[in-house]
């Protein structure tokens, strides 16, 4: 089981969370779904929810802010960072936009949520008590974050500035274009970006769940009242499929265990 204990490499994206109109609604879904138990957070961390998977941190459920409601319901990816004070700095003079200064969360951590130039919202953590995700890349965790863009140039720049990411093109180009991103000096792949320029649909950070068993998740994730909006579908990645959840969230699935030829995430 892949587990970690301390704080994750600036850059790296180290922690998901959900927000949602009803937190105890969303933790009853999550928990049928992926087995995660949810625990409730105290009473100054505004109804922020924990989920856990074999004792370890590994989502968040959160209320939307106040003024907020209106807003869609959504999955945001956060990315690491060693101060987010500089980081949020960097963002602003890349082009980008904070939404509000960075601010502390109990002793949990430093935080703030960004925009790239093209509008794909993301969060930045700076690790103080929480580090971040404990476990990943198991059933029921994260393992993949990544940007679906109309403005795919422009975010390689943004991102390149503001954590220094080197990237790797994997797609055709014409059919499909699509590239993974690392951190500097490093070949281990982290995430992707996908040009949806022909899609015409609004940029955001999907966050990629994974299972044992796409077929029998998207089955479950529908008799908990989510809707299929893909698959499910095979790719050299595993077989995977994206749903909305009973509160409008976006999320994939994907069992890697599932691989074969032909395309990638998000594909």
């Amino acid at each position: 089981m892949p587990t970690r204990d301390t704080a994750w490499p600036q850059g790296t994206p180290c922690w998901v969370d959900c927000q949602v109109d009803d937190t105890a609604a969303a933790g009853d879904f999550y928990h049928a779904l992926f087995g995660w138990e949810i625990q409730d957070g105290p009473a100054e961390a505004g109804g922020y929810r924990m989920a856990l998977l074999d004792g370890r941190a590994v989502a968040g459920i959160g209320a939307k802010p106040e003024g907020m409601t209106q807003a869609p319901s959504v999955w945001t990816t956060y990315f690491a960072a060693d101060s987010a004070d500089e980081t949020a700095e960097r963002v602003t003079w890349a082009g980008g936009q904070v939404f509000m200064p960075p601010f502390d969360v109990l002793d949990a951590g430093r935080m703030f949520v960004g925009a790239d130039p093209g509008g794909g919202v993301f969060g930045v953590w700076e690790a103080k008590a929480h580090n971040g995700a404990g476990v990943f890349n198991q059933h029921g965790a994260y393992c993949w974050n990544e940007l679906h863009t109309p403005a795919y140039d422009q975010a390689h720049e943004f991102y390149r500035a503001v954590f220094g990411w080197n990237y790797d093109e994997i797609g055709d180009g014409v059919n499909f274009t699509y590239s993974t991103f690392a951190l500097p000096d490093d070949k281990h792949e982290l995430g992707g970006m996908m040009d949806a320029s022909s899609l015409g649909t609004p940029p955001y950070w999907l966050t990629w769940i994974q299972v044992e068993g796409t077929d029998s998740i998207l089955a479950k994730a529908t008799g908990l009242g989510a809707t299929v909006i893909m698959g499910p579908d095979d790719s050299p990645f595993g077989r995977m499929g994206i749903l909305q959840a009973p509160q409008g969230e976006v999320l994939g699935v994907i069992d890697p265990a599932k691989a074969v030829d032909e395309a990638a995430p998000g594909s």
